[in-house]
Order: C-alpha cells, then sequence, then structure tokens
C-alpha cells in the first residue's frame, strides 16, 4: 500500500513538473489576415486611415502565463496603402514614413502584462525610419483554436495604441497635419514550431 500511494504520488509531482515546465507554444504571423491600420489628424477636417500589412514575424504564446509570451515581427511600409497612388507616395517619402531609406518597421517585445482573462499589454520596441521607441499595446487575446476544418490551431488577437510621430524623427508639415497617431493592430498568427528559427539558405 505505501508503494502504491508513492507511486501516484510520482506520477501526480511529475505530471506538475511537466506542466510547470512547459513551453510557451510558438505561431507564425498570418499576413493574409494580420492587418495594421492607422489614423491621423488631417488639418482638423478628418482623420483618413492607412493601412500596412506584416510582412514575416512570430509569437510565443502561453495561455497559462502570459508573461513567459513574446513576440518579434517586421512590418512592410510598401504595403502602404491610403486609397491613392500619389498620396502613397508622399507618406512613403523621406520627410515621413521614409520606405526607401528603411522598408521594414521593426518591433521585438520586451515583457508582456496580464490585466485579466483576456486582456494585457505588450511592451516592447518598435524601430520606424532607424529610430527605436519603447512603446506599450495594450491588446485582447481574442481567441486560441483551430480553424473551422481543423488544419490550422490559430491564435487572434487585437490591439491599439497611440504613437507620437515626433518620437520618430516625423515633423514635417505640423500645422497641417496631426502629431498623434492612432493605430490598431488585428493579428492572427498559426501554429507553427519553427516559427522563430532562422530560415534555411537556398544553395
Amino acid at each position: 500500500m505505501p508503494f502504491a500511494r508513492a507511486t501516484v504520488l510520482s506520477l501526480i509531482l511529475a505530471a506538475f513538473a511537466t506542466s510547470a515546465n512547459a513551453a510557451p507554444s510558438t505561431y507564425r504571423y498570418d499576413t493574409t489576415h494580420s492587418q495594421i491600420l492607422f489614423s491621423i489628424d488631417h488639418n482638423g477636417y478628418s482623420r483618413p486611415f492607412g493601412r500596412l500589412h506584416i510582412a514575416k514575424g512570430w509569437l510565443r504564446f502561453d495561455a497559462d502565463d502570459w508573461s513567459a509570451s513574446s513576440t518579434e515581427l517586421d512590418i512592410d511600409l510598401a504595403s502602404l496603402d491610403f486609397g491613392d497612388a500619389d498620396w502613397n507616395k508622399a507618406v512613403l517619402g523621406g520627410s515621413y514614413l521614409d520606405g526607401a531609406g528603411a522598408r521594414y518597421a521593426h518591433f521585438v517585445s520586451t515583457s508582456v502584462e496580464r490585466k485579466d482573462d483576456n486582456h494585457g499589454v505588450l511592451h516592447g520596441k518598435l524601430t520606424l525610419r532607424g529610430v527605436t521607441r519603447e512603446v506599450e499595446l495594450p491588446f485582447t487575446a481574442n481567441r486560441v483554436g483551430k480553424t473551422i476544418y481543423g488544419l490550422h490551431t490559430v491564435a487572434g488577437f487585437s490591439a491599439r495604441t497611440t504613437l507620437d510621430r515626433n518620437d520618430f524623427g516625423i515633423t514635417a508639415n505640423p500645422n497641417s497635419i496631426g502629431r498623434n497617431v492612432t493605430v490598431w493592430l488585428e493579428l492572427e498568427a498559426i501554429l507553427d514550431n519553427a516559427a522563430d528559427k532562422p530560415a534555411k539558405e537556398t544553395p
């Protein structure tokens, strides 16, 4: 009987240790279903929207321990869409996003803070135009589960923040273009354990 109790206790402790040491799941961003929207004041008349796409990136997410989660991604500035080709070209110019000088904006997380069952704050560093600044992204964890046909396991998140364009050296036309930029992120990521591994070079 003592042997049986000891065996059961050992199994329980082993199961607990396995659960406690379980690594976060790794996902790659679904660049089709992930989008970034931003809006900025235009001389008080309106707040037009622009759209950007994620070029690549990965996400580690632990549903039980959000502090073990992290992410890194590149945003393709060349994907900018304001709905007008000339407008896109102007905003991608050197006075604004400077897409020619640095095509990709880069974000890397530094920590994740959980607020409640579905909400948290992602802390990280955003590099834009060669300038790196710390940013905070309050977010909602929408859902983690298999797709309707069971082909993939997907993690979905929504986030919103406000950036000061001056922090990244974008100071042109202060009298007609707002300083604060509101940013929305709608993100989906597909379970892929190799997502954070360097891509293999083609011989």
